[in-house]
């Protein structure tokens, strides 16, 4: 399968100019990747470059940032961090992946260090022991195999390719239903505006 549409590094490269290990090392694994994955057509590549674009801050980020200030915490995980003492979690990232990401997606209590080691990672913030066992079983290696390969270029689009074909997400990509697609990634639709900004830039793109 190839792509609908010409898919070039250039194009790439203007909607992550400033993309960590620089936008020709992305643009190789996805080309090589995507069509894979039957993500060829403008919608479903503008929709999972937006969608990557904003979970990994423009491709630089590919692991969980969870470098928070005490008094933020409450804030952004209300359920975890109601009636605690935040001075033990403030700036320490691994204290406060260990709790939020606690007793859920396959993780073990706060003790385990499982929020910590299972944290989001790759393009699409993979999270959770879970998604790592089960991303580590369609790639045959280990989870904490998984944790290492997720951080690397091509760990980080081999993940968020299964990922969105296992959600089924070129689905939603053909409907334009961003809204679904978005709880589908996030939970929830935290910061999608953003993600919207960037599938519109990128139809453009990728469209012109």
């Amino acid at each position: 399968m190839s792509f609908e549409f010409e898919f070039t590094a250039e194009k790439l490269g203007q909607i992550i100019p400033n993309a960590a290990y620089g936008v020709d090392t992305w643009y190789e694994e996805l080309n090589e990747m995507l069509p894979v994955f039957e993500i060829t057509s403008v919608a479903r590549v503008a929709a999972f470059v937006a969608q990557t674009a904003h979970e990994s801050g423009g491709y630089r980020a590919l692991s969980e940032n969870l470098n928070y200030a005490g008094d933020r915490l409450a804030a952004i995980w209300p359920k975890h961090f109601k009636d605690v003492d935040v001075s033990a979690y403030h700036r320490n990232p691994e204290a406060i992946a260990n709790r939020a990401y606690r007793n859920r997606m396959g993780n073990g209590d706060e003790a385990s260090g499982d929020g910590w080691k299972y944290r989001g990672r790759g393009l699409i913030q993979l999270t959770g022991h879970d998604n790592y066992a089960r991303f580590a079983e369609y790639a045959e290696i280990s989870a904490e195999e998984a944790a290492e390969y997720l951080e690397t270029p091509r760990g980080a689009v081999h993940s968020a390719c299964w990922f969105w074909y296992a959600n089924d997400l070129n689905t939603f990509a053909d409907a334009g239903d961003f809204v679904g697609m978005t709880k589908r990634i996030n939970g929830g639709t935290i910061g999608l505006d953003d993600r919207i900004k960037h599938y519109n830039e990128a139809v453009h793109i990728f469209g012109g």
